[in-house]
């Protein structure tokens, strides 16, 4: 599935294989990890040489047009060479609604950016983060304006550990 069959003009693709993924990089630049839920999009970014992953910010999803507003602002200012973005599949594997939407955020980020698009199986990471936050006693309204970036990270890290191999 690519962004070129949605629009001729855009270089965008959306793949599942991280090292299909990994070929298609520029060297030199970072990635970028969204954790996409239904009222934010929580975001990690990669220092330049994709060793590690570091939460970057929460966007309060509001319109598609201002969300992908605040995602160019972040492209551009951090010389982005990818985008991976976390899959929430059922635990059998299986894909329900919140994965068909994140299919459709992927097609839609096609269409506007020229950049290849992971999509990476994203399964427990926010349980995860919240048992990292609960055994660091983060406070529950801390952990509330916290654990979008923080699954964003685990599931770019997860990915650069993926692509260093």
């Amino acid at each position: 599935m690519t962004g070129e069959a949605d629009n001729p003009t855009a270089g965008g693709e959306t793949l599942e294989d991280a090292e299909a993924f990994g070929s298609r990089l520029s060297e030199g630049a970072a990635l970028i990890g969204i954790d996409p839920g239904t009222k934010t999009l929580g975001l990690a970014i990669s220092d330049l040489s994709r060793t590690i992953a570091s939460p970057l910010e929460t966007i309060r999803r509001s319109k598609f047009t201002k969300d992908v507003e605040r995602l160019k602002e972040i492209f551009e200012t951090n010389s982005v060479a990818g985008i991976v973005i976390g899959l929430p599949r059922n635990l059998d594997g299986s894909e329900g609604p919140r994965a068909q939407s994140t299919r459709a955020l992927a097609r839609n980020l096609n269409r506007i950016f020229s950049l290849p698009i992971l999509l990476w199986d994203e399964r427990l990471t926010t349980s995860q983060a919240e048992r990292m936050l609960i055994e660091a006693d983060t406070s529950r309204k801390r952990r509330g304006e916290v654990i979008d970036k923080l699954a964003a990270t685990l599931i770019l890290q997860g990915v650069l550990d993926r692509l260093k191999y």
